[in-house]
């Protein structure tokens, strides 16, 4: 059953198709589903809400028979039984057949890992053909989970993201148009997380592995540019560091820097959403 939220979003009904391994710390899963004709996106950084089962359950509970209410609805169900909520980043569309990737970095996964494996990591290093998920998503191609939006002046890209942001990284590269210009900078866990990103952009692209992302921007000199405008997602601490560093330090336009906190060291989704 699908049941519409508010528009432009909804809940859509899926099943795993495939997982790709992407490296030590990376897996892709690949959805499918009858109500993914429903669904339109333009891409880039397109933010969804990806509901897990637990252990045990053949199928997230969510209820969304309640309609606008299936919020409430969903945090009054006991701890045990309440769908696993995460925020995701979509990572490509396709149709004929109608397919959508999601990028999942696992954390706390490998053996030795220093912080044990979250709900999400867990499911996603597990997930098989089947495994049934809801997905709240747009219903609109150009909609509010977008974030990534240059002005149309804008003579340089700039773009920092961890681990987390690699997704949505490699997605609006995809979308900058020949002649443009980016100087990216991305964060991996491991070497083996280094990916082959496409882009038709004039773009520079660094991976720091386990490096200090301000400290290496910092010591980076941005090529020459009278409009530029930044993009920063990942872990809220080193994006408010950096929009800091971009807005303080350098000098660029606040209004032209768009900075995004997918996670928080020591928080779980669940406590980050309360404090915010």
């Amino acid at each position: 059953m699908t049941t519409a939220v508010a528009a432009p979003f909804r809940f859509f009904s899926l099943q795993v198709a495939r997982t790709t391994r992407l490296g030590p710390s990376m897996v892709r899963i690949t959805f499918s589903g009858e109500d993914l004709q429903y669904f339109f996106s333009d891409g880039r950084d397109q933010s969804l809400s990806l509901f897990l089962p637990h252990p045990g359950q053949t199928e997230p509970q969510v209820p969304i028979e309640l309609g606008d209410g299936w919020w409430q609805g969903w945090r009054e169900l006991p701890d045990d039984v309440r769908a696993v909520m995460r925020s995701y980043t979509l990572r490509a569309l396709r149709r004929n057949p109608d397919e959508i990737d999601v990028d999942f970095v696992l954390h706390g996964i490998a053996p030795g890992a220093a912080t044990p494996a979250g709900p999400a990591s867990r499911w996603a290093s597990r997930a098989a053909a089947g495994d049934r998920v809801l997905l709240l998503g747009p219903a609109i191609a150009d909609n509010r989970a977008i974030r990534f939006r240059p002005p149309e002046d804008t003579d340089l890209v700039v773009i920092w993201g961890d681990e987390t942001a690699v997704p949505a990284v490699s997605a609006i590269l995809e979308s900058l148009p020949a002649g443009s210009r980016a100087r990216v900078w991305l964060q991996a866990h491991d070497a083996g997380d280094i990916q082959d990103l496409t882009t038709e952009a004039d773009a520079e692209i660094t991976w720091l592995v386990r490096e200090n992302s301000l400290d290496a921007i910092r010591g980076a000199q941005l090529p020459p540019a009278e409009r530029p405008y930044v993009w920063i997602a990942g872990e809220s601490g080193c994006v408010k560091a950096l929009r800091r560093h971009f807005v303080g330090e350098r000098g660029i336009d606040r209004r032209r820097v768009t900075f995004v906190g997918y996670w928080r060291h020591g928080m779980t989704e669940e406590q980050l959403r309360a404090a915010e």
